[in-house]
């Protein structure tokens, strides 16, 4: 069965308070839901999203074909998050260029785009911001909370945030903070976008136009923390384009793999917003729930009383296995109810994203037992 999404928006007049002092004023949501919201209300599930992806979690737009969710193989009716079984919620976070309000939005009080000026949020203010839609979608308690890479952190950052409003939470590919090489990655990411020429401090969109040389460093840079070495080297390895010989020039596209960067630069800078990669970029970086006590995560966590599911991927190097057993021992010290798997995958970090049967064995079951809790309330 096709299951079909329809976009939807909430205004929200009451300004939201910020981790960084800030405010922000009236503000939109974008998101979406599949499934049918039980009588009890009691059978919801919120999908947190990555860097590059959006509210659009699941299905597809009515006569738009390849308009597929970013987590389509994940979630819909019969697959491992059962549409047929849970009411499941797809947010934009602030900030985005998908819907929510974000640096391409006007603030009213200048009239112009933000840019620049958007306030800097964090992974808590995107909590904060959901919880609000989710009272307005008169749901005081969700049956799970689910993320992978950031949507993870953000999902974790759920069960500490409002622990009495989430009763399971699946962390997968993600961890409790970033380590230095990553924060690295993300830094070179934005010295590309703020020093092309085209970038005008962040109010690019006065001077009608796009640091599109930066938003593809950026995206290269990205996509090559993603997939693994094993991954390119099969799909890749040294193979010259169109199998032509060496041209020894410094300018050309030779190799496959250059070809195959480049294409994913262009096509991130078509769709992505400048602003929007920054600000994210830097929400990463700032999210660390162990900082207020003094960097134990078992501390930390002791807030959360869901059960969890966390789940790595082997040959992810960005968020490696060790990350997500840091936050497995954490609760573990908690005394609190974990499943943990380790998925021997060679796709690198973006095999949260694909269809492993083995991994989707293991959410299947985990979410399918939750649906016999409910059916047992």
């Amino acid at each position: 069965m096709t299951l079909l999404a329809q976009p939807q928006s909430m205004h929200f007049a009451e300004p939201l308070a910020l981790r960084s002092g800030a405010a922000l004023g009236g503000y939109d949501l974008a998101y979406e839901t599949y499934g049918t919201l039980n009588a009890d209300r009691s059978n919801a599930v919120l999908v947190c999203h990555a860097l590059n992806a959006s509210h659009h979690v699941a299905g597809s737009y009515a006569g738009q074909p390849k308009s597929e969710g970013w987590w389509d193989s994940m979630i819909g009716p019969g697959k491992p998050v059962d549409t047929d079984r849970f009411f499941v919620i797809g947010v934009n976070n602030l900030g985005s260029c998908f819907g929510s309000t974000g640096p391409m939005h006007t603030n009213p009080a200048t009239g112009r785009a933000w840019g620049a000026d958007f306030p800097v949020v964090t992974v808590e203010d995107w909590v904060d911001a959901q919880a609000r839609l989710l009272d307005r979608l008169g749901i005081d308690r969700l049956a799970a909370v689910l993320g992978g890479s950031l949507g993870g952190m953000q999902a974790l950052s759920w069960t500490l945030q409002y622990p009495q409003r989430v009763a399971h939470a699946a962390v997968i590919a993600s961890a409790p903070n970033l380590t230095a090489e990553n924060i690295a990655f993300n830094e070179v990411a934005r010295r590309a976008i703020v020093t092309d020429p085209d970038f005008h401090g962040g109010h690019f969109y006065d001077h009608g136009v796009v640091p599109k040389r930066g938003l593809r460093i950026a995206r290269m840079v990205g996509h090559i923390t993603y997939l693994s070495d094993d991954v390119m080297n099969a799909k890749f390895g040294r193979q010259l384009r169109d199998g032509i010989d060496l041209r020894y020039t410094t300018q050309d596209i030779e190799f496959q793999i250059e070809s195959y960067l480049r294409h994913q630069g262009d096509k991130f800078s078509e769709y992505f917003d400048a602003n929007t990669y920054l600000l994210i970029t830097r929400a990463l970086d700032y999210f660390d729930p162990a900082r207020g006590h003094g960097g134990n995560l078992s501390k930390a966590l002791a807030a959360a009383t869901a059960r969890f599911l966390l789940v790595s991927f082997t040959t992810d190097w960005r968020f490696s296995p060790a990350r997500s057993r840091e936050i497995v021992k954490a609760l573990l010290d908690n005394r609190r109810s974990v499943t943990y798997a380790e998925v021997d995958a060679p796709h690198g970090h973006d095999a949260f994203l694909l269809d492993d049967a083995r991994y989707h064995a293991v959410v299947r079951a985990w979410f399918g037992r939750i649906a016999q809790e409910l059916a047992h309330v």
